[in-house]
Formats: structure tokens, C-alpha cells, sequence
């Protein structure tokens, strides 16, 4: 395909927030008298949005407390946002090429859109995106295509002139549902094997590896 875009994800894709995900809901349901989980238990809360990353993250019948630990949640993850994240390496020189290329560039998160938009600006500054879209009210999240569409048309491209990249079923499930190029990493949050099974057309566990299969897309 002539690729001539491609949407990033954010978390687990360009950058390593889970330390800062997961020490802002810990600090939430400690504060609630609820127990903490492992860090590494959030690689599987992460990617459908912080309403699914709260529901999973809370105890059995605890439900009614959704609202109160999602506020606190909110409110140290907005005060802590760069405390332990990380672009991941190679990443920068990835997207700079790219656009050096004439690949024009998009971030979709689930993430809600003003942290997304903080993250980004903060920790890939001088990065040329054309878009850069979290979560936002009225538009479905990921893996409804509606946000992915929506971000070709704005780009001024078809959605099968355009690569979809990240690292979780999400992502690849909006791929396959916006008729765009999935590329899977398999440096982030799940693996190489959930990846596969949800319709990666490429898989990336390296920034080198990443730039050879998009630029392999082209055709």
C-alpha cells in the first residue's frame, strides 16, 4: 500500500507510563482503604480507557466506589504525570524520519485527551503530528473505528493509505476495523502472541524493526 500515514498509540507505544498509571490508582484505592496491585498486574488493566482501568482495578463489590477512586486517581495522575515515564528508546528517530519521508504523523489514545496531549507535548517535543486525539466526550474509544476515520479524514488520507500502530488487542482490533495497516510492538504493555491473534500485519520489537515495516507498507 502507498502508506502515507500512520496513528500512533500512546501508552506502551511511544511511551512507558505504567510505573505513573500504576502508582496513581494505587494511591487512590490505598486512600480508599482498598488493596494495592503489582505493577506489572497493569499491563492488563491499561488500553480500553481509564473507566475500564478503575472497573478493573477495584475489588469485588466494590463497585460503588468507581466514581470517588477514579477522581483520586485523576487527581495524583495529573500531578505525577512525568514522575516515571518514558519515551521509548529509538522512538523520536522513528517519527523523525517518518516525517522526514512525507508520512504524515497522529497519536489516538484511550487516554484521556488532555493527559494525552501533556504527555506528548512534554516528552516528544519538535515531533511534527498533525493530530494528537485521548479520549474525548461523544467520540466512542478504541477499537470503535469512528476516532481512527475520523483522524484520515483529517489528515487528508484513505484509511488503507494509512498504518495503525500500537501494542495491545486494541489497537490492532482498531486497525482491522478502520481497514488500515496494523502494526504491532511488542515492546509495550501485552505481547507478541495477543498481537497475532487479533491481526497484526507486522510486528515490531525494535525501533529499527518498526521503521523497516512501515516503510516495507509503502510497498
Amino acid at each position: 500500500m502507498p502508506l502515507r500515514a500512520a496513528i500512533f498509540d500512546l501508552d506502551g507505544t511511544l511511551v512507558d507510563s505504567l510505573a505513573d498509571i500504576a502508582t496513581a490508582m494505587n494511591h487512590s484505592l490505598s486512600q480508599h482503604g482498598l488493596p494495592t496491585h503489582p505493577t506489572a498486574d497493569y499491563r492488563h488493566y491499561v488500553g480500553e480507557g481509564v473507566i475500564q482501568l478503575v472497573r478493573k482495578a477495584l475489588p469485588g463489590g466494590q463497585e460503588a466506589l468507581h466514581a470517588s477512586v477514579l477522581d483520586g486517581y485523576r487527581a495524583f495522575y495529573a500531578e505525577h504525570l512525568f514522575d516515571q515515564t518514558y519515551v521509548f528508546p529509538g522512538v523520536p528517530a522513528v517519527l523523525s524520519q517518518l516525517a522526514a519521508e512525507g508520512v504524515r504523523l497522529a497519536v489516538l489514545s484511550n487516554k484521556s485527551d488532555a493527559f494525552t496531549r501533556r504527555l506528548v507535548e512534554g516528552l516528544l517535543p519538535g515531533i511534527p503530528f498533525a493530530a494528537v486525539y485521548g479520549e474525548r466526550p461523544g467520540v466512542p474509544r478504541k477499537p470503535d473505528p469512528t476516532a481512527a476515520l475520523g483522524l484520515a479524514a483529517e489528515l487528508g488520507v484513505a484509511p488503507t493509505d494509512c498504518a495503525f500502530v500500537g501494542d495491545t488487542s486494541v489497537d490492532m482490533d482498531t486497525a482491522r476495523n478502520a481497514g488500515m495497516y496494523g502494526v504491532g510492538v511488542t515492546w509495550g504493555f501485552r505481547g507478541a502472541e495477543e498481537l497475532r491473534a487479533h491481526g497484526a500485519r507486522a510486528l515490531a520489537s525494535t525501533s529499527e524493526e518498526l521503521l523497516a515495516a512501515l516503510r516495507a507498507a509503502r510497498g
